[in-house]
């Protein structure tokens, strides 16, 4: 992807004025750049930028507008990629990032963006709309509050399912397999998802999170 237009907001001008000149020896143009969560919000509201790349500051009130910020951009402006920095994976970031779909976010954690090339993928990738997730939050996005696997909680009929998802079938093609309706086999995966804690994103994301549980449950079931 070519031209792609930022809008940054860090913890500190100095820190915003690195990653400024990390963007933009990549090509990267930075449009705009935002001291908080408020200010962040309405310079993407002006510019339409492509992506807008948020870090997070330790937890504070700080840490919540600009939560509330990214949570605004997602709902209000689907067009911008949002790529969310963050010193630890938190629920609370990861739902503001994904409840409105896995489409055009990213989740990095801050001790992983020392890898400069891998950093600007990660801001082209999202910026074109793709997804790109640090596998620590992938695993709380797997996570449950209470005790015991999560896979424990699905029904026989859940696993049958779930084991043709892991298997690449479509729901049609597992209907036709197991002699039952497609509206019966989607309340099955709308139930596998919930009991397995995942949350409402794209469809395909959500398949794939499905699948991951099964596959690392696969030898101890």
């Amino acid at each position: 992807m070519t031209g792609v237009r930022a809008v940054i907001g860090g913890v500190s001008g100095l820190r915003r004025a690195a990653m400024v000149s990390l963007l933009e020896d990549a090509g990267v143009a930075v449009v705009a750049q935002a001291a908080n969560g408020g200010e962040l919000l309405r310079k993407v509201r002006a510019h339409r930028p492509d992506v807008a790349i948020a870090e997070l500051p330790e937890p504070n009130r700080r840490t919540e507008d600009c939560v509330r910020a990214l949570r605004a951009i997602r709902s209000e402006l689907p067009g911008v990629g949002v790529l969310l920095i963050s010193r630890r994976a938190e629920a609370g970031h990861t739902a503001a990032l994904l409840d409105c779909g896995a489409e055009g976010a990213g989740y990095l954690l801050e001790e992983r963006v020392t890898d400069v090339a891998r950093f600007i993928e990660a801001v082209r990738e999202v910026a074109a709309h793709g997804s790109v997730l640090d596998p620590e939050v992938v695993t709380l996005l797997l996570a449950r509050t209470r005790p015991g696997r999560p896979i424990d909680e699905l029904s026989g009929r859940d696993r049958e399912v779930l084991a043709q998802m892991a298997a690449g079938v479509t729901n049609r093609g597992i209907a036709r397999r197991m002699f039952l309706s497609e509206r019966a086999i989607q309340r099955h995966v709308t139930s596998i998802f919930d009991k397995l804690g995942i949350l409402a994103a794209r469809q395909a994301n959500r398949r794939v999170l499905a699948v991951l549980v099964y596959l690392g449950s696969a030898d101890q079931v």
